[in-house]
């Protein structure tokens, strides 16, 4: 795809690193950002990526989000990596720049493929998983903690006459790691809901990196019940479990699913000293992608007349913190199991 039109849309800590390792494999490729100190530090000094081996330093084109009505030519492919609640006006920017024949991939957290597919069409969308683990404190600075053979993505269709689409976003996304391609993308999404439940927003809430709050044994019980929910939610739609991440076709019948998942996702994806990206969003003062995940599994099994009683609490705790009531700390462990055991959890 040498001839092809790229744009990473959304540019952040992910979305910087993987289009420097498209910008390294010589591809045509456009990162499109609206952290103006960012841009204008990728602009003047290129992307500098810190993994746990290496610094590598890579020059791009890069764009303000601003200066996206500027453009006079359109995109092959858009991989967005906007916040999930961000989706929908970010694909209604970038449909003008999409090629009739192009592709807009979800390279997100949340169930944003649909409401993709509901402003470009299904015939240009297709929607992909990602598990990479890294942080953004500094401009122009990238902290990539899922080097390449620890990074993992799931790309799959919502048509099947798009499948043979797949191959043109899995060889751009295999710069970056492992690629799969999955039949059923929702059901994958889905999935990754269920580990995201475990460890965003819950960690982030005691302001805590994953690994170290997964290791009080309060934390992991609420962790795993979280995910538990977000399993049950998962059914509750139709959908059937599916491996992520690499795990074999046989950990989805186990019957500790949710917390295999959850100790192959710390063991293999994250350093001790990662923070999520819910808690990196919270040091920024930013809104995070809490209803999109906990509030999703809430919804779902509200329609089918049930509870989630520890997804319940995260949705309340997390909204407590960015209506500054609360601070993020190790306190907010004891404020989460009261709410949780509030909703109806056993503990």
């Amino acid at each position: 795809m040498p001839d092809h039109k790229i744009a990473v849309l959304g540019a952040g800590a992910n979305g910087a690193s993987i289009g420097a390792d498209l910008t390294r494999a010589g591809l045509d490729v456009t990162l499109i950002e609206q952290w103006p100190e960012h841009v204008e530090a990728m602009r003047a000094n290129g992307v500098t990526i810190v993994t746990p081996s290496e610094v590598i330093n890579t020059p791009v084109e890069v764009i303000h989000l601003c200066e996206v009505a500027e453009l006079t030519t359109t995109f092959d492919v858009v991989l967005m990596l906007m916040k999930a609640y961000d989706s929908r006006w970010a694909s209604h920017l970038i449909e003008p720049y999409l090629s009739s024949n192009g592709l807009l991939v979800g390279v997100q957290n949340g169930m944003t493929v649909d409401a993709i597919s509901e402003v470009v069409g299904s015939d240009r969308t297709l929607g992909c998983v990602i598990e990479i683990s890294s942080m953004m404190f500094e401009p122009g600075i990238v902290e990539r903690h899922s080097p390449f053979d620890r990074s993992w993505f799931a790309l799959g269709a919502l048509t099947p006459d798009m499948t043979p689409r797949i191959p043109e976003v899995s060889t751009l996304l295999s710069r970056s790691g492992t690629v799969e391609v999955v039949d059923d993308i929702r059901a994958a999404k889905w999935m990754k809901l269920v580990s995201n439940t475990c460890t965003l927003v819950p960690t982030a809430i005691l302001g805590l990196p994953m690994v170290e709050a997964a290791e009080i044994p309060e934390m992991r019980r609420l962790m795993i019940d979280a995910g538990r929910e977000a399993l049950e939610a998962l059914i509750s739609v139709g959908l059937e479990p599916q491996p992520i991440f690499g795990m074999s076709a046989e950990s989805v019948r186990h019957v500790n699913l949710v917390e295999e998942m959850l100790d192959w996702l710390l063991a293999g994806f994250v350093l001790p000293t990662t923070k999520t990206t819910v808690l990196q969003d919270w040091i920024k003062g930013r809104h995070s992608e809490v209803d999109d995940i906990h509030g999703t599994v809430v919804r779902a099994l509200s329609h089918v007349g049930r509870r989630a009683p520890v997804n319940e609490a995260v949705v309340e705790v997390a909204r407590r913190i960015e209506a500054r009531e609360i601070e993020t700390g190790p306190q907010n462990l004891e404020v989460l199991l009261a709410a949780a055991k509030r909703n109806g959890w056993s503990g």
